[in-house]
């Protein structure tokens, strides 16, 4: 089966400046699917989403966010040999390895469901008298990211 992407920005599906093919790299002769590529208008648009879509992320309660990345989770788990077949095409690896790859995934956003409702934070003892440091972490934003393309999966999840 050949796919046709295009890039979701902002809500909706468009299409790309441009597109390219992907083989795979076990059967040159499988083309896998012609995948869209955003121009920097595309990626501009993307990242306004993006921090939009931070801002309310950040103003959703725990039990939410919980539900939310518990259902992510869930989902890629249940649907590890659908994905990690896919993902065997595209890298060339075996089956067994994307599925693993999906499934781990999967895990790893059940953890931070998990985490979402972990109200923990640290302090620690100042040198000064009568002050405490309290340590608290916090999101960085919005970033953008290259990730290494032999864990297509696992990797953009952490």
């Amino acid at each position: 089966m050949e796919l046709e992407t295009r890039n979701f920005i902002a809500g909706d599906w468009l299409n790309g400046a441009d597109t390219v093919e992907n083989r795979n790299p076990s059967d040159l002769s499988d083309v896998i699917g012609h995948f869209a590529q955003a121009d920097a208008g595309q990626l501009a648009t993307a990242l306004d989403a993006a921090r939009h879509a931070a801002a309310e992320w950040g103003a959703t309660g725990p039990q939410k966010r919980h539900d939310v990345l518990m259902a992510i989770g869930t989902e890629m788990m249940a649907r590890t040999g659908e994905i990690g077949a896919l993902i065997a095409r595209e890298e060339g690896k075996p089956f067994a390895e994307g599925k693993g790859e999906v499934y781990r995934a999967g895990q790893f956003f059940t953890y931070f469901a998990a985490e979402a409702l972990r109200q923990l934070g640290q302090t620690a003892d100042s040198v000064r008298p009568d002050i405490e440091i309290d340590v608290r972490r916090e999101p960085v934003g919005v970033v953008a990211i290259i990730s290494p393309w032999n864990f297509p999966v696992a990797t953009p999840a952490w």
